[in-house]
């Protein structure tokens, strides 16, 4: 594509993750108490960089040794498959990944990839040889990880057994399985399409599940702010525990449009200012007060002290 040896599909595939990560990015630096948001926005980082390296990598025409060329692009592959278990242990709160996650994957994932993709081969050349011996490990390990991932999911989802829970956990089952699509490319070389293919289901997947939460989590919010709003709070109390966070004047009008009720656009509309900036002024709100989200803020901010 364009010149190169990237793939048209690959080409897609990173055209789209270049989209969701400026939309996620926007949201994010907008809400940058949401770590959910943050550790989904670097996985979408990662994948693009993988699905780049993937693409481009080796090449002769570019002006970047092939040895280089050959670690970047097993090392950004590495460096996913590393990601993945601590996004799921921290995204979905699978706290049985938390060994895996944080000593695990960089014992028998990353410390392989130092020692024969980078010494081994820096030494000897013979990317064959380092194939053969640097990914026993990772293989055998990535199949462990994935049934102890799977067992994760199920004992989270075992209290619950509706039917929304079950079609979240198939779901996540699914988002989980490519991932071990990735040590095995590593040791047999087939076309870049199907690799692609395989090994971006799971961000599929997971930006399925990562918006459906999102969704519900909004939807949520919503409905107890409109809760609040109904019940009539005194705003003396709001503007009282304003001033005790040193809110500015504008910040305590954002604040009582925020508790009616009303959406950015529609505080901008009121206050005649743009959306950008009621997004700063909240912000700049959440980070005095301590409050993740809205309702927390108004939770704060109706306390009787």
């Amino acid at each position: 594509m364009l010149g190169t040896q990237c793939h048209l599909i690959t080409f897609i595939f990173i055209i789209l993750e270049l989209m969701m990560l400026s939309y996620q990015l926007a949201y994010y630096l907008s809400r940058p108490q949401d770590r959910t948001r943050l550790w989904y926005l670097i996985l979408l980082v990662l994948m693009i960089l993988y699905n780049v390296a993937g693409g481009l990598f080796p090449d002769p025409r570019i002006p970047v040794r092939l040895p280089v060329q050959m670690m970047i692009a097993y090392g950004t592959g590495f460096l996913m498959a590393s990601y993945f278990p601590f996004y799921f242990y921290k995204a979905f709160e699978l706290h049985a990944l938390r060994w895996h996650a944080l000593y695990g994957v960089p014992l028998f994932l990353m410390l392989p990839y130092l020692i024969f993709f980078v010494i081994m081969y820096a030494i000897n050349g013979d990317m064959e040889k380092t194939l053969v011996y640097g990914m026993i490990v990772p293989f055998v390990y990535a199949f462990i990880l994935l049934f102890v991932m799977f067992r994760a999911i199920r004992r989270k989802h075992q209290q619950q057994r509706d039917r929304g829970q079950y079609a979240k956990e198939t779901a996540m089952y699914f988002a989980i399985s490519p991932w071990a699509s990735l040590t095995v490319f590593g040791i047999v070389e087939e076309s870049q399409v199907l690799e692609v293919i395989c090994t971006n289901t799971g961000i599929i997947f997971i930006s399925f599940i990562f918006i459906s939460k999102a969704i519900k989590r909004s939807r949520k919010e919503y409905e107890q702010l409109m809760a609040y709003s109904m019940v009539g709070i005194n705003p003396g109390i709001i503007n009282h525990n304003s001033k005790r966070y040193q809110l500015t004047k504008r910040q305590i009008e954002i604040v009582l449009l925020i508790q009616k009720g009303l959406t950015y656009r529609e505080i901008a509309e009121t206050l005649f200012i743009s959306e950008k900036t009621v997004s700063n002024h909240l912000q700049n709100v959440y980070e005095k007060t301590g409050a993740g989200n809205k309702i927390q803020l108004i939770q704060k901010l109706t306390q009787h002290r």
